[in-house]
């Protein structure tokens, strides 16, 4: 575990040490969580195998579009598939062979080595959110996102404990041209932080501008040889697959980079209402998108994804922890580990339009959810709003906050001799406290989860301090973190690199805002 402290050293003793403890600036990194709890499955063997079994006979009769991507087309039609247009139908048990060449788990290397992450197996890793346009503080309220915005919320991620990953497009800063904005956003997450992170997507020459500043960072060498990077491939559910995403998979597929394979459900819209409709179409979306993804490479690392939300029928809006959207979740985790692929789902969903009550609710079902469907790459996992149309500052240390109680959770009960307790349980005895006994004193410190913004006092001290509600505790987490924000080292000679190569590429073409 990395650890960098910056603590300010408090005169004297007692409480005041205490509360310095407390209150000192500590830039920790837990490692991502490795599961000792079972996974949450709703899915029989019956149907499991009716789901599998309906999967294949969309593959094979409906066939899915490859729009725009000759080269995809012919590709397939190499492999064996039946091409008519844009429709690709795959003959059963085509999908399923080529994707045996995908690794079942990958390391994604990041520039510090320790904070590298392991994707896969019984592994979470743990991501910002990603994409929204606008951004809101309890400050400056909703408004479009713009560079700052972006850096402020890398650097947050980068100061944040439970976070393993520092994720992409964590807002869409639109004060910079749509062509040129990748190049500042990745520049952001190579030198705000040193957490791994995801290349750019919009468009197949802002793929390879990543693979291209990897290398700059990595090595040339490094990269062909090693996943340094992950990207979300998402389907424009119901099957299609259009040629901006399948060119970014290509290009990221034949560099040796991670693609997240990812349908985009929402229930009713995108797919049937259903469970066991959209899981069958997700499952038929991700074979074929993965074995294309083993076409271009095989054995390039490739992610089960699931982005799951309901509809309200009455508004058309998508709904947010919903019971349904959870079981979608819980079979898909089950669809994805009987491919032997990693999982992508969940996240801190919400559908409110602020960090309120609702947010709450919702994002703690959708966090829980995708604790324990299996989920090995979570996107999304703090400060999404709004339906994602929003990143928001306060929600964003709130959540970041309670994915402390994931890596609680995921640890599961102990039972060695320490876990036992008998010891505590011989010498209090009937009628006694164990806040004064041996093995209390031994443990206290780490023997409960502990959050670092929330309010436990009491009600004379919390009125005293002014009644500040959890948005408000938020807000001065975030200006504290960003006022202690201290940038991780870089080589000099690579940070002078990549900027040599940004200029370039800003000056290789006007600025386009479309």
């Amino acid at each position: 575990m990395a650890e960098a402290n910056t603590r300010r050293r408090a005169r004297g003793g007692g409480g005041a040490a205490r509360r310095a403890e407390r209150t000192a600036v500590r830039i920790e990194t837990a490692k991502y969580i490795e599961r000792n709890i079972p996974n949450f499955e709703v899915l029989n063997a019956e149907a499991l195998e009716i789901i599998e079994t309906n999967a294949e006979t969309i593959l094979a009769d409906v066939g899915v579009n490859f729009v725009d991507n000759p080269g995809a087309l012919q590709r397939w039609k190499d492999a064996g598939a039946d091409v008519d247009g844009e429709r690709v139908r795959i003959p059963r048990g085509l999908a399923r062979q080529l994707i045996k060449t995908a690794p079942s788990e990958f390391t994604q290397h990041a520039r510090n080595p320790e904070k590298s992450v392991v994707i896969g197996g019984r592994n979470l890793v743990l991501a910002p959110v990603y994409g929204p346009p606008f951004v809101r503080d309890a400050q400056g309220g909703r408004r479009y996102a713009t560079m700052d915005d972006f850096n402020k919320f890398v650097k947050l991620a980068y100061m944040s404990k439970w976070l393993h990953h520092s994720g992409g497009t964590v807002c869409e800063p639109t004060d910079v041209p749509v062509n040129k904005r990748h190049l500042d956003m990745l520049m952001a997450h190579m030198t705000l932080s040193d957490k791994p992170f995801m290349g750019s997507v919009t468009d197949p020459s802002r793929a390879q501008d990543s693979v291209e500043m990897c290398e700059i960072l990595f090595g040339k060498e490094f990269v062909q040889e090693n996943t340094v990077m992950t990207s979300l491939t998402n389907i424009n559910s119901p099957m299609t697959f259009d040629d901006v995403m399948m060119g970014s998979l290509e290009v990221y597929a034949a560099n040796n980079q991670a693609c997240i394979i990812s349908p985009f459900i929402v229930g009713g819209a995108m797919a049937p209402v259903s469970v066991a409709g959209t899981l069958t179409q997700v499952l038929a979306e991700v074979l074929a998108g993965v074995a294309y993804s083993q076409i271009i490479r095989p054995g390039a690392p490739a992610i089960f994804g699931a982005f799951v939300s309901s509809i309200d029928m009455n508004s058309g809006a998508p709904t947010f922890g919903t019971p349904e959207a959870s079981m979608v979740t819980y079979g898909a985790g089950q669809l994805a580990r009987r491919l032997n692929l990693p999982f992508r789902s969940a996240g801190s969903f919400c559908g409110s339009k602020l960090p309120d009550a609702q947010a709450a609710y919702e994002t703690a079902n959708s966090l829980n959810m995708g604790l324990m469907s299996g989920v090995n790459f979570m996107l999304h996992s703090c400060g999404w709003l709004e339906g994602g149309l929003v990143a928001d500052f306060e929600k964003f240390v709130m959540d970041a906050d309670q994915l402390g109680v994931l890596h609680g959770l995921a640890k599961g009960v102990a039972y060695d001799e320490n876990a036992q307790a008998m010891d505590a349980i011989r010498e209090v005895g009937p009628g006694g406290h164990y806040l004064g006994c041996a093995h209390t004193q031994a443990n206290f410190k780490d023997a409960f989860w502990k959050s670092e913004m929330l309010d436990y006092k009491p009600f004379e001290t919390w009125e005293d301090e002014g009644g500040r509600d959890t948005r408000q505790l938020a807000s001065a987490r975030v200006e504290h973190l960003l006022a202690n924000y201290q940038q991780p080292q870089l080589d000099p000679a690579i940070n002078a690199a990549l900027n040599e190569y940004i200029d370039k590429k800003k000056a290789s073409m006007p600025d386009a805002f479309t």
